[in-house]
Order: C-alpha cells, then sequence, then structure tokens
C-alpha cells in the first residue's frame, strides 16, 4: 500500500471526478494521502477533505506564489486550521526564485513567520525550493529543532547531503522518472531509505508514461518502480518503507 505525501486534490482540475477518484484509492493501493494546502483558501479546502475521508490528511500553509497574499491575521487563520486533529503539517512553504510571483524579502519574512508557527505547534514542515537554494537553508538553519521535508526532490547528491545533514526527509515524485533525472536518481540510490518519501504532487508532474496527462496518486506506482530499479530492491519493499516513512515523518 503507498502513502501519496504529497498532493492537491483541492485544485480545481478534480472538481468533476475527485469523490469518484478518492473514492477508487484504497482499492487501488493507496491507503493514505496527505493533501497539501498552499494558500488559506486551500489549506480550509484541505482540512474538509481531510475530515471527509478516513486515509487523507492535511497540511496548511500558504506558497511563495502567494506569499503576497499574507497579512496580519493570516498566521493566526492558519493556527486555527491546525487545532484540527486531520490537519498534521505546515506547507507547502518555501521560497520561489524562478517566477518571483511574490517579492523575495516577503517571501522570506513569510517562510520565517510560518516556520515559527510550526515551531510553536511542533508540526513538521513540507519546503518548496526553486531557484532558491542557498536562502531556503539559510532559514531553514535558524529552525534546528524542525521536522522537514524538501518536496519534490530533483537536485543534486551534493545538494541533498546538506538537506539530510539537518536531519530533514526528501521526497520524490514523477520527476525521476523523466529522461534528465539523472542527478535525482543518484540521490535516489545514495540516500538513507529511512528518510524518503514518495509522492504525486498531483495535478501536476504526471510520471512516465503518464506525462503530459493530469496526475493522480494512482501513479505512485510508477515513481516505485524506478525506486526500486535504482535500489535494487521490489517496488512492494519501496511502499512498504516509504508509507512507515510518511506515518512517521507526519505523526500518522
Amino acid at each position: 500500500m503507498y502513502f501519496d505525501t504529497h498532493a492537491h486534490y483541492c485544485d480545481k482540475r478534480f472538481n468533476d471526478d475527485r469523490d469518484e477518484l478518492l473514492g477508487s484509492m484504497l482499492e487501488s493501493g493507496v491507503s493514505l494521502i496527505l493533501n497539501a494546502g498552499s494558500s488559506l483558501r486551500s489549506s480550509k479546502l484541505s482540512v474538509e477533505l481531510a475530515n471527509k475521508y478516513p486515509f487523507v490528511y492535511a497540511s496548511v500553509g500558504v506558497h511563495p506564489h502567494d506569499a503576497k497574499s499574507m497579512d496580519d491575521n493570516t498566521i493566526d487563520e492558519l493556527q486555527q486550521l491546525l487545532s484540527d486533529p486531520k490537519a498534521m503539517a505546515v506547507g507547502e512553504i518555501g521560497l520561489d526564485y524562478h517566477y518571483d510571483f511574490s517579492p523575495r524579502d516577503v517571501q522570506k519574512k513569510r517562510f520565517r513567520e510560518q516556520l515559527e508557527l510550526a515551531k510553536c505547534l511542533h508540526k513538521p514542515v513540507i519546503v518548496h525550493e526553486r531557484e532558491s537554494l542557498q536562502d531556503t537553508l539559510d532559514v531553514i538553519r535558524e529552525y534546528k529543532d524542525l521536522r522537514g521535508v524538501l518536496h519534490c526532490f530533483s537536485g543534486s547528491w551534493e545538494t541533498a547531503k546538506m538537506v539530510l545533514d539537518l536531519g530533514w526527509y526528501l521526497s520524490f515524485g514523477g520527476v525521476i522518472t523523466f529522461k534528465n533525472a539523472r542527478r535525482a536518481l543518484e540521490v535516489v540510490e545514495k540516500m538513507p531509505f529511512d528518510r524518503m518519501m514518495l509522492e504525486t504532487d498531483c495535478p501536476y508532474l504526471a510520471p512516465e508514461p503518464m506525462r503530459g496527462r493530469r496526475n493522480s496518486s494512482l501513479n505512485l506506482q510508477y515513481i516505485a518502480e524506478k525506486v526500486a530499479e535504482v535500489r535494487g530492491i521490489t517496488k512492494d519493499e519501496v511502499a512498504r518503507v516509504t508509507t512507515e516513512n510518511g506515518k512517521r515523518f507526519f505523526d500518522i
């Protein structure tokens, strides 16, 4: 059974068949899903979804793209959402210098505020990093006691070591099945297996052979197959260990 540790089922691309799709997960081998918030609105919807399905859990946070939308009340609203028993983490938060939809100083300010919230509530964090590695590392090093995961990892072994040295986890999605995924596959091969998690980041980044289509947790099997190939183990072993890792990380 698989644990999709990062999905976005509140996305409008699931509006036509969300309930039908989620209703098929258990019989398709997906036993747990962490639905990630990326804005205040999607965080609220994520908690609602988690309370509708026993196998779905939520994270609550504001993505760097939406950092500019946060105000002085946002942290209080996130804190209230995190009081729900099925809200397990703060995220998806972080820094994104590729698009710069929010000014970088605003991104860093709101990133720190949400890390502080996680620290106060003893919650793990799910971090998005794109073209902002040094600033991301500088910020998270200020919060040494936090449990964290760098989601949808596709970087080098050198980068992975810096994150792993902080005691953090790495999560891998469909990107590792792409032809240009050499760096990430080196990380998959070398990293401690007890700190690896699987995700889809659906509806984005569908793995081969589903690339270009809407992604869903049903495609975890293709990601697990690639991990199994690289590490020389069975797909069932990948599913078992990464599910255990996810449950431990999110305290489920």
